[in-house]
């Protein structure tokens, strides 16, 4: 009987644990006083989480910085590069040599999440994104932001780049206290670019009574972010919350837990400050999603696109996985491999070359248009010819 007991104890501690495990992934947030810093509301703020688009936010304060020592301005012109123009989206379409101002890859990035215009602030300040990235970071410890380091200027998916909502509303604070002429900038609601005008992407800066404004951030990894700022009252709080499953969701947990904090019902949090909160948790950061790359170092589609999952988006079931890859191999997506032998000789994989072969089936048994389209090379198309011909 003792050995059942114990046995019993030991699954619910496991039970315990594995739950405790999963209360981290559910989301983070945290919530304070702009006027003092106190703490007036936080759900595991130390936890560590992929920043997705809210690390725009740090290339947002590495670029007032530079506009407030005079180190460039905001009608100063910058050059997309070739690695700019080629980040995924969302962003503007830029293409390699084109040019915009300061102001407008500010706003480019606040309103829309540009991942193209955050690249070439980026390397407008710091010559390269990777330093750029280190100068982003050092930055970050130097304010408090102790649990962070950024390794782009976009927040595109990389498991090295990691953050806490602490140390993100730390950040928020700091540019209300630094940069107050530059800070309005996030209210802004859209902008004009190249005769286009462009709307902005943040339903919270458009429409929460006193909303000033912030950013929003979306990966597979992160899940749904949000950091807001809002105003009530003569009352001013900052929240950032982490890992919605929606993007409704992150919308509907910051109001709540503004009308919370404008309500008083979290008190004045005079008990504990934003600067006490230093340690992490520690841990890796939950992948929220069931979409994406888990790996998180190459940049899977979809990811980085704060605009790109409707509200109704839901964790994907392994059959639907598997029937979304096969409608892209017919898509034409997979493309054959062409290799060369030691001879010099072109080679196909046989994998892709099956995979070609089973798209270019139709119910006529002739080759599709798609087929033709993707075998490249004159063996890949004799291989298809010859085995359609014989199926």
């Amino acid at each position: 009987m003792s050995k059942v007991k114990s046995f019993v104890v030991v699954l619910l501690a496991l039970g315990a644990f594995l739950l405790a495990g999963s209360a981290h992934a559910r989301y983070a947030a945290i919530m304070i006083d702009a006027e003092n810093g106190n703490v007036l509301h936080e759900i595991d703020a130390t936890h560590p989480w992929y920043p997705a688009s809210l690390t725009k936010v740090m290339t947002l304060y590495m670029t007032f910085e530079a506009l407030s020592r005079g180190q460039i301005g905001l009608h100063d012109r910058m050059t997309a590069s070739h690695h700019a123009s080629r980040q995924p989206q969302s962003k503007l379409g830029l293409r390699a040599g084109e040019t915009l101002t300061v102001e407008e890859g500010i706003l480019a990035v606040i309103t829309r999440s540009a991942n193209d215009a955050a690249v070439v602030l980026g390397e407008h300040l710091g010559g390269s994104e990777e330093a750029f990235a280190s100068q982003m970071t050092a930055k970050a410890h130097q304010l408090g932001m102790y649990n962070s380091r950024f390794m782009n200027a976009t927040g595109l998916p990389n498991n090295l780049q990691v953050t806490t909502p602490r140390d993100l509303a730390v950040l928020a604070w700091k540019i209300m206290k630094n940069f107050p002429n530059y800070y309005p900038y996030f209210a802004s609601h859209g902008f004009s670019f190249r005769g286009r005008e462009l709307r902005g992407i943040n339903k919270f800066t458009a429409r929460y009574p006193g909303a000033e404004g912030m950013k929003t951030g979306f990966t597979c990894g992160s899940g749904f972010n949000l950091m807001s700022s809002a105003s009530q009252n003569g009352k001013r709080l900052i929240g950032v919350v982490m890992g919605g499953m929606t993007s409704a969701e992150r919308y509907q947990l910051m109001m709540n837990m503004m009308d919370g904090g404008f309500s008083n019902r979290y008190g004045d949090g005079s008990y504990r400050n934003i600067d006490t909160l230093t340690a992490s948790m520690g841990g890796e950061p939950p992948y929220q999603l069931g979409c994406g790359n888990r790996k998180g170092i190459t940049v899977a589609s979809g990811n980085g696109n704060d605009n790109i999952q409707p509200a109704s988006y839901h964790r994907p079931a392994a059959k639907h996985y598997r029937a979304h890859q096969r409608t892209r191999a017919a898509s034409g997506y997979h493309r054959l491999a062409a290799g060369k032998t030691k001879t010099g000789k072109k080679i196909i994989s046989k994998r892709s070359a099956k995979r070609s072969v089973m798209v270019a089936k139709n119910k006529r048994g002739g080759v599709t248009r798609v087929a033709k389209k993707t075998a490249k090379s004159s063996v890949a198309r004799k291989t298809i010819k010859k085995r359609s011909k014989s199926a």
